[in-house]
């Protein structure tokens, strides 16, 4: 190889390193959005009997949640079954 072909590779290799970097913040820059968007939660009234309330509120135990993230995370299984 000649002087001329590395400096040429290294020429190549600094507009990929370049290239990389750019993408990599566009990436970033999509994951903030997605969280941002992810913590914009929606707030619902919702009434339960006592008895769901409670088996719940047994079922989020054993799980180690929260009643909010128990039925957050059954709304969320739901959809994602009914999307298949």
């Amino acid at each position: 190889m000649t002087e001329k072909d590395i400096i040429q590779k290294e020429t190549e290799l600094q507009a990929r390193m370049e290239r990389l970097e750019e993408l990599e913040q566009n990436i970033r820059k999509r994951e903030k959005t997605v969280k941002e968007k992810e913590k914009a939660k929606k707030q619902i009234l919702l009434r339960l009997s006592p008895s769901l309330w409670n088996e719940l509120a047994k079922w989020s135990d054993e799980d180690f949640r929260s009643i909010n993230g128990q039925i957050e995370y059954l709304l969320s299984e739901a959809v994602r079954k009914r999307r298949k």
